[in-house]
C-alpha cells in the first residue's frame, strides 16, 4: 500500500520546525528552549508544532530517530562496499547534515543522541562481524564492538566539532583502514 502524499506545506512546516530547534540548541540549553521559542523561530503557530509533535522532547526524539533511520538505510546498501567506500558514504552524510551532528554532539542537552548513535553503531558492527565470521577469537566480541563503536563516535565527534578539518574522503580512508584491521 502506498503512503499517502504529504502536503508540501506540511513538509515545509516540519522542516522549519526541525531547523528552528537545531538553531536554538546551538544558542542555548535545550531545557531553556520553549515550544514558543521554536514556533517563533520557525515562523509557525504553537498549534502547528503540537499538530506534529507531542512536545519539544517528542520533536527532538523524532529528529534523532530520523537520522538514525537514514543511517540504517545507508548501511543496508553500503554493506556491499569495502570499508573505505562504505565509510566515505557515512562521512559524506555527516558533512551534508553538519548542523544536526554538530548540534547533537556538542550539546549537553542531547546525550540521548550520543547514546543512540553508539547503540546504532554497535548493532551495525555486530551484524558486520557476524557476516565476516566472528573476528579474532582471542578478543571478546562485546569488548571489541564497544571499543570500535566508541572510537568511531569519538572520531566523528572530533571531526564535526573541529570544523571538519579533512574532507570526507580522507576521513573515510583513515577510519576505513582502522575498521579493516578489526573486521
Amino acid at each position: 500500500m502506498d503512503k499517502p502524499k504529504v502536503d508540501r506545506r506540511v513538509l515545509k512546516s516540519r522542516e522549519a520546525i526541525k531547523q528552528a530547534v537545531l538553531e536554538l540548541m546551538s544558542e542555548k540549553s535545550f531545557d531553556d528552549i520553549t515550544v514558543q521559542d521554536i514556533a517563533d523561530r520557525a515562523n509557525v503557530n504553537r498549534g502547528t508544532i503540537y499538530l506534529h509533535y507531542a512536545d519539544k522532547f517528542d520533536l527532538l526524539d523524532k529528529l534523532i530517530e530520523e537520522h538514525i533511520e537514514e543511517m540504517r538505510s545507508i548501511a543496508e546498501w553500503a554493506c556491499d562496499l569495502d570499508w573505505i567506500e562504505a565509510t566515505r558514504v557515512f562521512f559524506e552524510y555527516f558533512e551534508q547534515h553538519h548542523r544536526f551532528f554538530s548540534t547533537m554532539l556538542a550539546s549537553k542537552a542531547a546525550p540521548s543522541f550520543r547514546a543512540r548513535f553508539l547503540s546504532y553503531l554497535i548493532e551495525s558492527f555486530r551484524a558486520e562481524l557476524t557476516k565476516e565470521g566472528g573476528g579474532d577469537p582471542r578478543i571478546d566480541q562485546e569488548v571489541m564492538l564497544r571499543f570500535v563503536a566508541t572510537a568511531y563516535v569519538g572520531v566523528v565527534e572530533w571531526w564535526i566539532t573541529s570544523g571538519m578539518p579533512h574532507p570526507p574522503a580522507y576521513m573515510a580512508e583513515q577510519v576505513g583502514m582502522l575498521l579493516e584491521r578489526h573486521f
